[in-house]
Parts: structure tokens; C-alpha cells; sequence
């Protein structure tokens, strides 16, 4: 059987027009990939390891891998720690 091409994007947002409730669910969720995926990005301009970030932010590393993988969500205590770590702030701006 062949491969077909799919534009994922163009997928997601016919299902997103189209199910009120997976729209609610993939909105809800691009906020915490994205802060996340900012998270990793400084950790690895940095050059940190996963062990490194974990241990500035008093944590270990396999919740921050969980977290990177995004298999676990982070309490806010870990995110504002690992935010402390990296020398950042959260900061929540209208949309």
C-alpha cells in the first residue's frame, strides 16, 4: 500500500472547524506546548543537560525529560523553578 501525503495542519484545523470539542482541547493544549517548547529551546541554548536543569531547579532529571516529552504536565511549583533556573519570567500577555 502506498504513502499518502496529508497536510497535518490543514487536518487539524478542518477538525478543529468542525468538532467544538476537539477545538477546545487542541486550543487548550498549543499554550503548554509552547511554553514548554520554550523551556527546552533556553535549556539547550544553554548547553544544559537535562540532569544540569534538574538540579538548578531542584528536581530530578527524569521529571524534566517526562516534562520535555511532554508525558507529564509540570506543577506550577516545578515550572516556576525551572523558570528560576534558566533566568526567565512567565509572563501571562492578552492573546
Amino acid at each position: 500500500m502506498p504513502f499518502v501525503e496529508v497536510d497535518i495542519e490543514a487536518e487539524i484545523e478542518k477538525r478543529r472547524n468542525s468538532d467544538p470539542e476537539f477545538k477546545k482541547a487542541w486550543d487548550n493544549s498549543r499554550t503548554e506546548y509552547e511554553l514548554l517548547g520554550q523551556l527546552l529551546k533556553l535549556r539547550n541554548q544553554k548547553g544544559w543537560t537535562q540532569q544540569e536543569l534538574a538540579e538548578k531547579a531542584e528536581t530530578s532529571q527524569q521529571r524534566i525529560s517526562r516534562i520535555e516529552k511532554h508525558e507529564q504536565s509540570p506543577t506550577l511549583k516545578t515550572l516556576c523553578r525551572m523558570a528560576d533556573a534558566l533566568d526567565v519570567n512567565i509572563t501571562l500577555t492578552p492573546r
